[in-house]
């Protein structure tokens, strides 16, 4: 089978270039794969170093003239390789994909998986889920029911779990502990506790709003804690709330890292706070490496946590909530190793890589077969 994987991103890209890659490396031996995203981002920059990957620049306008120039090449570029499935992972290139296959006479199976929790009520989502779509992915259950209320119900929708490769995810021993949390911090008193995040430092991600819980403890708590967030550097607003809230001694930001078990493993808790998210890697990979997750209750992320069992899930934006469980948690440490085997064996049941990769070739087939079998819209 032929699959064209197309995206957005310029940057980072965060979980949709993270899946994309998993992707590549699982399919790469079975399937004809090419990459079709901008030559700035992540996905273009390392699925160029992956063996068997074809990497082409894609771009995404929007400007109409520019859009219809994007569009009329990739037009010609599905006609002469005529792919059989081509796999979209946002809005604008299932707009492109969609415009440049309209009348093709060899029309490729069009697959859109859904990464986040924003509404699909619009006009453009309605003319994608009527001319632009074979089937639909949904990365968890909470955004199976969002894609199942619209027009994408016309085709199949699949919940395919992101996978995890939780073979390079692992629990770290005692002594790559300390000195990843040396390396942070610096010397800790062997009762404090690192609260640790690897998924950004937006606003959205409410991380924030543990600072402000860590700050409203008594004195001998809040000197037990310390935490690590993960991603971009944060804004000079959002230092100046760390700095307002006297907690700027008590959180590092390491920036962007090219291997996230050199910030988890530093962890005793990982968290995912968010105010909207769907699937989240960061939850499951900190799960992966053996560690109790504080969740938000938003979106997907109650699906990865049982509450009282891997970690705890608290409501979205709720620093009282937050608080009080934090000193749960300090009154009694020694659940956190059983909840965190608990945590690992989790994410090795439900957010396989083998198991990931296996549902996703379920649906190129499927999508595969309802193109061949269905009159096209157009």
């Amino acid at each position: 089978m032929k699959i064209l994987i197309t995206d957005i991103h310029h940057g980072n890209g965060g979980g949709h270039v993270t899946y994309v890659l998993s992707l590549l490396k699982g399919l790469k031996t079975q399937y004809d794969l090419t990459v079709a995203a901008p030559p700035t981002g992540r996905l273009y920059q390392t699925a160029s170093a992956e063996p068997g990957v074809r990497v082409l620049p894609g771009l995404y306008t929007s400007r109409p003239l520019t859009l219809l120039k994007e569009v009329w090449r990739l037009r010609q570029f599905l006609r002469q390789e005529r792919f059989d499935v081509v796999h979209v992972n946002g809005g604008a290139d299932h707009r492109h994909v969609m415009l440049a296959s309209l009348g093709l006479r060899h029309r490729p199976a069009i697959v859109w998986t859904k990464h986040n929790t924003n509404p699909v009520c619009s006009v453009g989502h309605r003319l994608r889920a009527r001319f632009g779509t074979h089937a639909s992915i949904a990365v968890c259950e909470y955004v199976a029911r969002i894609l199942g209320e619209s027009g994408y119900s016309r085709h199949p929708i699949s919940v395919v779990r992101n996978g995890i490769d939780h073979n390079h995810l692992r629990p770290v021993g005692p002594a790559d502990k300390q000195a990843h949390r040396d390396r942070l911090f610096g010397p800790l008193d062997s009762d404090v506790l690192v609260l640790g995040s690897i998924g950004g430092t937006d606003y959205n991600k409410g991380w924030l709003d543990l600072v402000q819980a860590i700050s409203r403890l008594e004195p001998p708590l809040r000197s037990r804690l310390r935490m690590v967030v993960a991603g971009d550097p944060p804004t000079p607003c959002m230092l100046a709330r760390v700095d307002s809230l006297a907690m700027r001694e008590q959180v590092v930001f390491p920036g962007l890292v090219k291997d996230v078990r050199t910030v988890l493993g530093a962890c005793d808790i990982g968290f995912v706070l968010s105010y909207r998210e769907a699937a989240s890697y960061a939850s499951c990979e900190t799960m992966a490496m053996g560690l109790p997750a504080l969740v938000s209750n938003a979106g997907g992320l109650p699906e990865n946590v049982r509450d009282g069992v891997d970690g705890w899930v608290a409501p979205a934006g709720d620093i009282d909530f937050l608080a009080d469980a934090l000193r749960r948690i300090l009154a009694d440490t020694r659940c956190l190793s059983a909840m965190g085997r608990s945590a690992r064996e989790r994410v090795e049941h439900m957010f396989s890589t083998p198991g990931f990769i296996e549902d996703t070739k379920k649906v190129y087939a499927q999508a595969d077969r309802l193109a061949r079998d269905l009159p096209a819209p157009i």
